[in-house]
């Protein structure tokens, strides 16, 4: 197939979680023998905060680790529709496109024969559902959604008449266990950005006191920390890294001997089943994991087996002095977290999936399955 995919950025994952799934999927398409273009807006905002904040030298270190990943710039008044979807069988639109640019490309898309789908990785439709049911989908074939609980809002407002739940995944090419190099750095490691005080309580009570309290060495990684935020991590003695680009994550969870996830609110009160994709990440890496409480209601992991749940801070003091004195049971842990990764949630998972929804949409098979390898 010509697959042709809207972004809003593939270069940069400064503050921009979804980057490690979408060119996992990239690589992905491109394994499974599809041509494959991807357009993110000139001047996006992830890129030119990355670009002013550590250098251009930053892209050419991601293509070190994606060399096959490129992508084209467009302006709304240059971009020219006929020309960049002349031979498009799939074109995929990501939610955090223009709304202009939605529109748009669903307007083409009625006097063409390629299929559309949106794609939507993020919690907007619940948090901010005005701005989302702006978005013009009635030309689109569909929706392709992270979460059961997303795909079931799109169907009952009317966004979309069709919907298909997609879940995010680790890409496996990069996110793997990587072999240490000398003694552990530290205790702890965690990646991921302060945001919008959207979990502030959350992560004192799982993550900076329980550190502080036990007198673990940790490190932490994430960009839009406060001066607030930056003196917690300060008093609990904790190191601060600043951002980490995601495809240098692996090499750092495997300086640590656990990590933990602590979910934004809205995931947790609003969008069960929805682990986002850090616990993807962690696991893939063969890292012990332990998460603040979260309803895995899609029943894509097994709690207890591929990672711990606490329910306080408490708790999470307990369960990490359980896995930093006990070895083997945290080597268990990890490896079946590993396992369960390998077994259903990999880039290579959810290009199949992808694949079996191009066939319901009546993509000729020919062009859907060109030389797809199995998954191992």
């Amino acid at each position: 197939m010509n697959i042709t995919l809207f972004y809003h950025s593939i270069l940069s994952d400064w503050n921009h979680g979804n980057a490690h799934f979408l060119r996992g999927i990239v690589h992905e398409l491109q394994k499974h023998g599809h041509q494959v273009q991807v357009y993110e807006p000139q001047g996006g905002w992830s890129l030119q905060n990355l670009i002013e904040g550590y250098g251009e030298e930053k892209l050419d270190e991601l293509k070190q680790y994606y060399p096959t990943i490129s992508t084209n710039f467009y302006t709304l008044d240059t971009l020219d529709l006929d020309a960049v979807l002349k031979d498009a069988d799939l074109v995929l639109v990501h939610e955090w496109s223009d709304h202009e640019l939605v529109r748009r490309i669903g307007e083409h898309r009625t006097t063409h024969n390629y299929q559309l789908l949106f794609h939507d990785t993020h919690h907007r439709a619940v948090t901010e559902r005005e701005s989302m049911a702006k978005y013009d989908l009635s030309h689109y074939d569909g929706v392709l959604a992270f979460g059961n609980v997303i795909r079931e809002l799109y169907l009952r407002e009317g966004w979309t008449k069709r919907a298909w739940t997609w879940h995010e995944a680790a890409d496996t090419s990069v996110f793997y266990p990587h072999e240490r190099q000398g003694d552990y750095a530290g205790d702890l490691v965690w990646v991921g950005n302060w945001g919008d005080e959207e979990r502030t309580a959350e992560l004192h009570e799982f993550l900076i006191n329980p550190v502080k309290e036990l007198g673990l060495k940790a490190k932490i990684y994430g960009v839009r920390y406060p001066e607030h935020a930056l003196k917690s991590l300060a008093d609990a003695g904790i190191e601060y890294g600043g951002w980490l680009p995601n495809y240098k994550a692996p090499e750092e969870f495997a300086k640590y001997k656990v990590t933990v996830h602590v979910p934004r609110r809205p995931y947790v009160e609003a969008l069960p089943g929805i682990p986002t994709i850090r616990p993807f990440e962690a696991l893939a890496c063969g890292i012990p994991l332990i998460t603040s409480p979260w309803d895995d209601a899609e029943h894509l992991f097994t709690p207890g087996e591929d990672f711990l749940v606490v329910r306080s801070g408490a708790e999470m003091k307990e369960q990490l002095q359980s896995l930093l004195s006990d070895y083997a049971k945290a080597s268990a842990l990890a490896q079946h977290g590993l396992q369960t990764i390998l077994s259903r949630h990999t880039c290579a998972h959810r290009v199949n999936e992808l694949e079996k929804i191009c066939l319901e949409l009546g993509i000729d098979q020919a062009k859907v399955f060109l030389q797809t390898p199995a998954v191992v």
